[in-house]
């Protein structure tokens, strides 16, 4: 496993992160596989763990909290999130911060999720939706600022909206921000253009997420593929997107090097970019770990494999079945 520095914060954090949605947002999991996936990415050396309230309402904050008490020898680094007070994914430019994220409704969540995760602070603590419109909040700087004067957090981050890397730019200027989460693979390509270069800048720590655009990049999803009713996935890949993007992902495979798969492909191009901190993959049984984990140690893309990897890049605007 190889490490980076996460921005300013200064931590080495494993570049391949561990995403906890998979396993209380999707149909599917099962909590006992969870928990041993969870457990092998720690022995793989996975340092870097991305969880959220509203992922099971708890439920994935839990499961990191018996990581953490099962592993004391060792500095694994805890990620979370605030949900919107009006449960709404994205924000939207007519939400109201205060509608969103009200000083007591953070402090609420901050107290819920130090409660499941077992520890006195929150080493990253994000806002689970944002919109720049919210920078100038004077509540906005007063609650960032006493999470940490209060020792809550340790940092504190947001998470960008889908297609939507440079809605966050404005707060990243603000100082208040020590991390932004991000979607960037090979489709989703746009944080390139303004995202990242402020974050090098202003030494801002990157979580790459969807690395593997929902699971299409992982070479198994055809356009007869279904997922049940309730399972989030079944509105994202709905026809609208579903035939699009597996036309996509063909033509991808045509690229592939010899012996090599479309998740290492994927994953490799993502931790090709140095200003990536850390990716964090949805993985739910201990094969998709050594799988994944182990595509750490290859390294970064050959140069002109890159550069045709550019000509997949596909700018995408939020629609109804993208929420």
């Amino acid at each position: 496993m190889q490490y980076r520095k996460f921005g300013r914060t200064g931590w080495s954090v494993s570049d391949i992160g561990y995403g906890l949605w998979g396993m209380s947002g999707w149909t599917g999991s099962d909590d006992e596989q969870s928990l041993a996936s969870l457990q092998r990415a720690v022995d793989a050396g996975c340092t870097f763990f991305d969880s959220a309230w509203g992922y099971g309402e708890g439920k994935s904050d839990q499961f990191l909290g018996k990581v953490l008490a099962g592993n004391p020898g060792k500095r694994l680094y805890a990620a979370s999130k605030v949900p919107p007070k009006n449960l709404k994914w994205p924000a939207l430019p007519s939400h109201s911060y205060d509608d969103v994220f009200p000083p007591e409704h953070v402090f609420k969540y901050a107290d819920l999720i130090r409660s499941k995760l077992g520890t006195d602070a929150i080493d990253l603590l994000q806002f689970h939706v944002w919109q720049d419109a919210w920078a100038d909040e004077p509540d906005f700087r007063k609650t960032v600022e006493k999470l940490k004067s209060d020792g809550v957090i340790r940092a504190f981050g947001l998470s960008l909206n889908r297609w939507e890397p440079e809605n966050g730019i404005k707060a990243i200027r603000t100082s208040l921000v020590d991390a932004v989460q991000v979607i960037y693979n090979i489709f989703d390509q746009a944080p390139e253009d303004e995202l990242f270069p402020l974050c090098r800048e202003m030494n801002i720590g990157v979580i790459a997420r969807v690395p593997l655009d929902e699971g299409s990049l992982g070479g198994k999803m055809t356009i007869h593929s279904r997922f049940p009713e309730g399972d989030w996935r079944a509105c994202y890949f709905s026809p609208e997107n579903l035939r699009p993007t597996i036309e996509r992902v063909e033509r991808l495979k045509r690229v592939l090097p010899e012996g090599m798969s479309l998740p290492e492909l994927a994953l490799r191009f993502v931790l090709s970019n140095p200003t990536v901190s850390t990716t964090i993959v949805g993985m739910r049984s201990p094969e998709h770990v050594q799988a994944n984990t182990s595509y750490s140690d290859k390294g970064p893309l050959a140069a002109d494999l890159i550069a045709e990897l550019r000509e997949y890049r596909w700018d995408r605007k939020p629609a109804p079945w993208s929420d």
